[in-house]
């Protein structure tokens, strides 16, 4: 066992960890945040995407310990104030979800564009879309609620 903390959405998180827990598994059973979603647990589904030191990361393909010391944003590290981030607003308005599943997924990968949004057009949204899967929505809406966070014609 080893002790490691990491900041999960500014605060916090201390736990002895067995060295094979995965981020993902942390996040859900230490940090006690379950909308991370466990799909493939080979990184090719994309459900369990969070930002590591603000960069998107496959929870499920990481250990725990690797994460030690640094911060974790997960969906539930969106909105703030009791506020939606505008990709959450934008999902709702444009229908991008059906079952949810994969939603915590899309919005985090595409949270990590939000910084360059200004600079940010089809090319690199589509892109980072395809990084992810959805079995129910034929990504339409999910495309849609994306260009208009992002303010792409």
């Amino acid at each position: 066992m080893r002790s490691i903390t990491l900041r999960v959405n500014g605060r916090p998180v201390t736990a002895e960890v067995e060295p094979r827990m995965t981020l993902a598994d942390f996040i859900r059973e230490r940090a006690m945040l379950t909308g991370t979603h466990l799909g493939c647990e080979h990184g090719v589904c994309g459900a369990c995407t969070v930002l590591l030191d603000g960069a998107s990361v496959r929870s499920c393909l990481l250990f725990a310990v690797q994460a030690d010391g640094r911060e974790v944003t997960t969906v539930e590290g969106l909105a703030r104030d009791g506020e939606l981030h505008p990709l959450q607003r934008a999902f709702h308005v444009h229908h991008g979800l059906q079952c949810g599943f994969c939603t915590p997924g899309f919005l985090m990968a595409l949270a990590e564009l939000w910084p360059s949004r200004g600079l940010v057009g089809r090319e690199e949204i589509e892109e980072v879309v395809s990084g992810q899967l959805c079995r129910c929505t034929g990504y339409a809406g999910i495309l849609a609620a994306a260009y208009d966070a992002f303010g792409v014609a």
